[in-house]
């Protein structure tokens, strides 16, 4: 099982493109609550069970280990009120300890080391690459524009989906990207989108900044 460090490069991943997204629209850097405030809500509390009075709480456990459950993988990602649509690849991690990414920029990843969207606790990541100097405009390229309340939906292979509402959308310089945060095992369900944005470098061949969107279960 790989871990949260086994992403902190993502940052440099996510970087491959050429100067065609932010140079043509330039949003607001945050809209809604700050990232790093989105990511460390705390759930809400568990409902204390009802004991009857004078009677002690006994504590049971199965004798045999409950089986994991069959994970689902999405399949495909949409933010219908700013024309996102995206087919998602699962992926791993790459020769250099990054998220792998799907080349094709039309195609997003979900990082299957971590959370599937949906389950019971923990951030499911989505990213990908914002543009490419040869494909042009990738499928995220939308993502600077999403705005709280926006929503996004996830279809899970088995036809089966679950619908999320957008909390925070913040422009991120690569360096303070909260990576232990956005990859959290545990803690309240959340889902996050990521990709590049701000100035681009033509040396390096990378965006400074790292769009990042906090999405919270929603009906």
């Amino acid at each position: 099982m790989r871990t949260p460090a086994a992403v902190l490069a993502l940052g440099l991943t996510l970087a491959i493109g050429s100067p065609t997204v932010w140079a043509l629209t330039r949003p607001e850097p945050t809209a809604g609550v700050p990232v790093a405030a989105a990511l460390a809500a705390p759930p809400p509390p568990a409902a204390a069970p009802v004991v009857p009075a004078g009677l002690p709480l006994l504590t049971v456990r199965p004798a045999a280990p409950a089986p994991a459950p069959a994970v689902v993988p999405p399949v495909r990602v949409s933010i219908p009120a700013r024309g996102v649509e995206a087919p998602v690849d699962a992926v791993g991690v790459g020769p250099h300890g990054e998220m792998a990414l799907p080349s094709d920029v039309d195609r997003v990843g979900w990082y299957r080391y971590g959370p599937v969207p949906g389950a019971p606790e923990g951030t499911a990541v989505v990213a990908g690459h914002v543009d490419d100097a040869v494909q042009g405009l990738g499928a995220l390229a939308r993502l600077q524009a999403a705005e709280p309340g926006d929503e996004v939906v996830v279809e899970a292979a088995d036809g089966s989906s679950t619908r999320w509402r957008i909390t925070s959308r913040e422009l991120i310089d690569k360096p303070g990207v909260p990576l232990g945060a956005l990859f959290a095992r545990t803690g309240a369900p959340r889902l996050v989108l990521i990709t590049c944005g701000g100035p681009f470098d033509a040396d390096l061949r990378s965006y400074r900044d790292n769009v990042v969107v906090v999405a919270e279960p929603g009906p």
